[in-house]
């Protein structure tokens, strides 16, 4: 995603003298990925942002993985999780390779501190709640079927509205996270046949300058540990930034399927990409016209790719006794596909109401020790009986 976006006050030219209304100098950042040849924004800030008044190492951050088992699908049912903690703090981390990590996490609390990963992008979808993301381009509401889209460079934290359920999925990428390469000109507009464009996209539509002092805390996510960053000055010291790298949200609502007369597959559902794994949306959507159409999707073999599908609301027609909230984990190696009856069942049917978050990944999962605490251990044989995997009491 690269188009052009200002908030607040900036200089005429960049790099030149920006001053305060007492003479004195606006510290100027710039944020820019690839090693500046990439998308980048500038920031002034009312104080160094280099100014800290100590640091220390916070915690390991490693995920902890279950010990090796047999290859199989899995069902890992969430929906149940106890709502802790805040956004960072109460999130439980499923599973992960070297390129991404899932968390889901049903926060109850604000962050009484900023967060910023060091080594890629965090994209927040938000199955359920209401608040406001804060982060030094400015402020953002978000609501359910948001993706928060969040560059490594960002700092952030949520404050969930008081009294709303919250519920997310966390996508931490060990890399950057953009559309997909086929959506965007040479420019870097949206084409015609983007079922999103930049219409869609949300960015932070008001820039809240801090000039307090006191003591604010910033955890920094890197090299497997969190370091606690304290400042004396409020991180949120911006008085204005232009450019083309800056967080914002889109709504799975605002996904535009593409059809047609014979079953699509997966890749016209992708929404964003990442180093060695995409994201894809499933959204409520008509059906394949050929006459002779099957719309559930076919038996296949994940032959490159591991593939997740987070199960947000509806009724999902090629899977039977799958909840809101869970997962289903199917490793490339073995096939899968609808289970039984649910192939012939979708036969003859217009539309489907089903949304889900389906994230592929090109290097083999791994669930961690808190993820196997969820799992449903009769769903791989879901395939050859009768009956599938029933919802967690």
């Amino acid at each position: 995603m690269s188009f052009y976006k200002q908030l607040g006050s900036i200089p005429h030219k960049r790099h030149t003298q920006f001053r305060k209304p007492d003479g004195s100098l606006h510290h100027e950042e710039v944020m820019g990925i690839h090693g500046f040849a990439g998308i980048q924004s500038i920031l002034y800030h009312l104080h160094p942002p280099t100014r800290v008044r100590e640091i220390e190492r916070y915690r390991v951050a490693d995920l902890e993985y279950e010990e090796s088992s047999a290859l199989r699908h899995r069902l890992l049912q969430t929906a149940a999780m106890e709502p802790r903690g805040d956004a960072i703090s109460g999130r439980v981390p499923m599973m992960g390779n070297n390129d991404v990590a899932l968390h889901v996490s049903r926060p109850v609390e604000a962050m009484d501190y900023w967060y910023r990963f060091a080594h890629g992008d965090d994209v927040i979808f938000v199955h359920d709640g209401t608040g406001t993301l804060e982060t030094q381009f400015g402020t953002l509401r978000y609501g359910p079927g948001d993706y928060l889209v969040l560059p490594t460079g960002v700092i952030w934290r949520i404050i969930p509205d008081e009294g709303v359920e919250q519920r997310q999925l966390h996508i931490e990428s060990f890399g950057h996270v953009e559309p997909p390469k086929r959506y965007i000109n040479r420019y870097g507009q949206f084409l015609e046949n983007s079922p999103y464009c930049e219409r869609d996209l949300r960015g932070p539509t008001e820039l809240v300058t801090h000039d307090e002092a006191g003591e604010f805390e910033v955890h920094i996510k890197a090299r497997g540990q969190i370091t606690r960053y304290r400042y004396e000055h409020h991180p949120l010291d911006v008085v204005g930034w232009d450019g083309h790298l800056w967080p914002y949200a889109f709504n799975i609502g605002d996904f535009e399927p593409i059809t047609g007369r014979v079953h699509q597959p997966p890749p016209v559902h992708q929404t964003f990409e990442g180093p060695g794994f995409v994201v894809c949306s499933f959204v409520p959507r008509m059906y394949d016209y050929h006459p002779q159409a099957i719309p559930a999707p076919y038996n296949h073999s994940n032959v490159d790719s591991d593939e997740v599908i987070y199960y947000v609301e509806g009724d999902f027609m090629s899977r039977k006794g799958i909840e809101r909230a869970s997962f289903t984990v199917h490793p490339n190696g073995i096939p899968h596909g609808p289970h039984p009856g649910t192939y012939e069942g979708s036969i003859g049917k217009k539309k489907t109401d089903e949304l889900a978050v389906m994230v592929d990944t090109f290097r083999p999962l791994r669930l961690t020790e808190r993820a196997a605490g969820f799992d449903e251990p009769s769903y791989a044989m879901s395939w050859t009986v009768e009956h599938a995997p029933q919802p967690a009491s």
